[in-house]
């Protein structure tokens, strides 16, 4: 039987990111809890025979990921876990990468459609006029042919701010932030803001009646409308382009 050798790594691991899983591998090894110090990076480049610099590179690479934190003048410590990161980076990702915008349109619609229930189930007079006000501004905006960008998107926090639900406001800003990222990609000009501030209005009254069934079909018709306006000026720009 012929033994087959190793073949050669192509390329070695990035020094870097070898620190990183050492660090993360110190970490779960100690059961470090959030709040517990790291070595003093001295101490930590002569243990894993590197660098201060590799030791540096790898532990700003776990900050960014929410890992460690660096407490300036004191040290380097575990940090509590959030999703925090993972959220922004998320929102960067989609905002960066997605040419189609439908797709953001589906989370988002999915999501709110989903959970409006629970809503209706603990809103209360205040977070309604709050979306009154909200929705007047709206009006007023529209009145003037202007879009509302901002208003939107404090309508929609409102709307699911007394779940009281921090990865899902979170959740919300994402895909409220990756949409507009998105929109750069298709023209959203023919969008009416008279229908637009209609449909706000109209889910209101829906969430004031306490009505399930027709915030539901609100909210979808909404994003409905979006996606038949994206859909019309996308088959513009192809054509075009095509011309």
């Amino acid at each position: 039987m012929n033994v087959k050798s190793i073949k050669p790594l192509k390329r070695a691991p990035l020094l870097h990111v070898s620190v990183q899983e050492s660090l993360r591998s110190y970490i779960e090894d100690n059961h470090l809890d959030a709040g517990a110090p790291l070595p003093p990076e001295g101490e930590l480049a002569t243990q894993l025979g590197v660098s201060r610099n590799s030791v540096r590179e790898g532990i700003k690479a776990l900050e960014s990921v929410g890992v460690l934190e660096t407490r300036r003048g004191i040290g380097v410590f575990v940090k509590a876990f959030s999703f925090e990161p993972l959220l922004e980076n998320l929102a960067y990702g989609l905002g960066g990468a997605l040419k189609q915008i439908e797709e953001v349109i589906i989370i988002r619609r999915t999501l709110e459609v989903g959970l409006i229930g629970r809503t209706l189930e603990v809103i209360d007079a205040d977070d309604i006029r709050e979306l009154r006000e909200t929705v007047e501004r709206m009006r007023v905006r529209a009145e003037r042919g202007e879009s509302f960008p901002e208003e939107d998107r404090h309508f929609h926090q409102l709307l699911f701010r007394c779940q009281k639900n921090e990865v899902l406001l979170r959740l919300i800003e994402v895909f409220w932030l990756a949409f507009y990222k998105a929109s750069d990609f298709v023209n959203l000009n023919n969008t009416d803001p008279m229908q637009t501030w209609r449909d706000h209005a109209a889910i209101v009254d829906a969430v004031e009646a306490r009505d399930l069934a027709a915030a539901r079909d609100r909210l979808d018709k909404h994003y409905a409308g979006i996606t038949r306006v994206i859909a019309d000026n996308k088959t513009t720009v192809s054509s075009g382009r095509m011309t």
